[in-house]
């Protein structure tokens, strides 16, 4: 997939930027034409000229002294994919942030292709809780973090945050080129938690962040399907995904039913209410009024109202439990799905609004796959393996 396709390499300041110089040479031989971008405190580790007599090519090092308009956004149209190798701790945090105060981060956010990071610093610095929320981001954000190993580290240290090998490296890249797994797939996912009115004030509702769906409709469209997401929750910002914005039960089932003939796949990660208020107030309801009860009525049953679509596609539903999961088997028999996601959302790093997961997938035959805790990016990412695994009648690995 590298060869005759145009990579940028990003190179920024670490004791690991020597390895880009492989890297280069490693594109070069594979058949790419590479490009490259430095850093100011890169030039201190790796000179450019190294780079220039392998590429062919001067690395843009600042934005200001080239002679290029505008050179960030000229290797950003030019390229197929960018890759930074070294990404230091500040890098990460540039790019997680959006900053783009040097040439490597302006290029890497002028770019709109696929991106590959290879993290290198000290392990305390890897594993700060500062760059585990960067690295979240990024691989929410769609990029693709490889590394960093395990071994010697500069200044005599051992641990993890070693750059992963040029060969790793370049794996990553042939498969961030190669077309998504998905593609061509239509997807409708939902999200969030309903909100059913009491009056034109109040409601009933949950606690759902919506973010386990969101991250099922992003990676889904990440990997080359076309997302639908129908969502009573703040969406991602993908314009790859469309949005379909809705408050209440009814809204979202009657969307969802809508669309759901003409999807391959739909996830329904939703926490829709299951009851509501009957007779919702035209105005306000007052407390020196007094309320005395309530009366609620079941919403629609929107996973069965799909399961039993003629042509319904294959589905997949979410089951939020609290306590024993035992009744998520009896939900995937009973409700007709392919797949059920089935959480304890009173478990710590479980629960609503967390950005981890702790699931058990269950087969409609009742056999089950517990998965470690996770995040919900990461979930997203198995159970999209899952998927295309089932609807090519391959067994589950």
């Amino acid at each position: 997939m590298i060869a005759s396709r145009r990579i940028v390499l990003g190179v920024t300041g670490g004791i690991a930027a020597y390895k880009a110089a492989a890297l280069a040479r490693g594109l070069v031989l594979a058949g790419a034409e590479v490009r490259t971008v430095m850093t100011g405190p890169a030039t201190r580790f790796l000179g450019p000229a190294t780079l220039a007599a392998i590429t062919g090519t001067r690395p843009v090092v600042d934005l200001f002294d080239d002679p290029a308009v505008s050179p960030h956004t000229d290797l950003a149209a030019w390229a197929d994919l960018m890759v930074i190798a070294p990404a230091t701790t500040a890098t990460l945090a540039r790019l997680a942030s959006g900053l783009s105060s040097d040439a490597v981060a302006a290029t890497v956010i002028a770019f709109a292709g696929p991106v590959v990071i290879a993290p290198a610093m000290h392990t305390e610095m890897w594993e700060h809780p500062a760059t585990v929320r960067n690295v979240t981001t990024l691989r929410g954000d769609g990029y693709r973090i490889v590394g960093p190993a395990a071994g010697p580290l500069a200044g005599g240290d051992v641990g993890v945050g070693r750059m992963a090998e040029p060969e790793e490296i370049l794996a990553a890249i042939d498969e961030a080129l190669a077309p998504g797994d998905l593609d061509g797939l239509r997807v409708l996912v939902d999200a969030g938690g309903t909100r059913e009115p009491i009056d034109p004030v109040r409601y009933i509702g949950n606690r759902s962040s919506g973010k386990m769906g969101n991250a099922i409709a992003r990676v889904a469209a990440r990997r080359g399907a076309s997302v639908t997401l129908v969502t009573a929750a703040e969406p991602p910002d993908d314009d790859r995904i469309e949005v379909v914005p809705v408050e209440t039960a009814q809204e979202m089932a009657e969307a969802m039913w809508r669309r759901a003939p003409e999807a391959d796949v739909a996830v329904l990660a939703a926490a829709v209410a299951d009851f509501r208020p009957a007779r919702p107030a035209d105005d306000k309801l007052r407390r020196a009024d007094g309320l005395e009860a309530v009366a609620l009525e079941p919403t629609p049953d929107i996973l069965r109202g799909i399961a039993e679509m003629p042509e319904r596609p294959f589905l997949v539903g979410f089951a939020a439990q609290v306590g024993d999961l035992a009744g998520a088997v009896d939900k995937a028999r009973s409700k007709d799905v392919d797949l059920l996601v089935a959480n304890d959302v009173s478990k710590e790093g479980s629960g609503f609004g967390t950005d981890t997961n702790e699931v058990v997938l269950v087969a409609p035959d009742g056999t089950t796959e517990t998965w470690p805790l996770l995040t919900k990016d990461e979930v997203a990412e198995r159970l999209w393996d899952r998927i295309r695994d089932r609807r090519a009648g391959e067994a589950p690995t």
